[in-house]
């Protein structure tokens, strides 16, 4: 497994971010994640970001974590979901330079999955997008368009915040998504770690650039 490092992302003139990078020696794709609701207790070290780190940098995969303006060691306070833009592309930018000319993709967990669909929808550099628990009964995703970039769309079959009818109206509406149930999953995944694990991996597989697991 490639060790994560500490750095800090510049999100502003005056705003620095607290986030962790593991960076192969070669990488040839590379993977943001944002974490759940920071008002609610969410940063970088929620189990469901902590899976998804571990996934994708055991694929040979540029990772980067971060936590959002006013969370843990970042600078700022909570921007209602604004500011928190502004703090992905930051991540983006960052891992661009780390991987130089490498596909770049962007992942996100409940509130994290909004940010990512709202900055990967409009970045011209994404090259993958992974939406897990996407909270649809509490947030507008219809300005998620047909990006065609590899995209994964995973809730479990008991997600509060994710009804099935939300999310089969979604993933109707945009076929061009991979759209993935996990049974018996609630929205935090508890004991389903696992399996949201190998929903990721197959999705980092299916990257432009991937690496397939050794």
């Amino acid at each position: 497994m490639i060790p994560e490092q500490p750095v800090s992302l510049a999100a502003g003139a005056d705003l620095s971010l607290e986030a962790r990078l593991a960076l192969p020696a070669s990488p040839t794709a590379g993977v943001v994640i944002c974490h759940p609701h920071p008002l609610y207790g969410g940063d970088m070290e929620n189990p469901v970001v902590v899976r998804v780190q571990e996934v994708c940098a055991g694929l040979g995969l540029a990772t980067l974590r971060f936590n959002f303006r006013g969370v843990g060691a970042s600078g700022g306070v909570h921007a209602g979901g604004v500011g928190e833009q502004d703090d992905a592309s930051a991540a983006l930018d960052t891992l661009t330079k780390a991987i130089g000319g490498g596909v770049l993709a962007i992942a996100g967990y409940s509130f994290g999955a909004r940010i990512a669909a709202q900055v990967g929808g409009r970045d011209g550099r994404i090259g993958g997008m992974a939406l897990i628990a996407p909270p649809l009964a509490m947030y507008d995703f219809g300005f998620l368009e047909d990006k065609h970039v590899p995209t994964l769309v995973v809730v479990g079959t008991q997600d509060q915040y994710c009804p099935p009818d939300d999310f089969a109206r979604f993933t109707a509406a945009r076929p061009w998504v991979t759209a993935t149930t996990i049974e018996g999953a609630d929205h935090f995944f508890f004991g389903k770690l696992f399996p949201l694990g190998e929903a990721v991996a197959a999705w980092a597989r299916g990257l432009p650039s991937g690496r397939a697991a050794r």
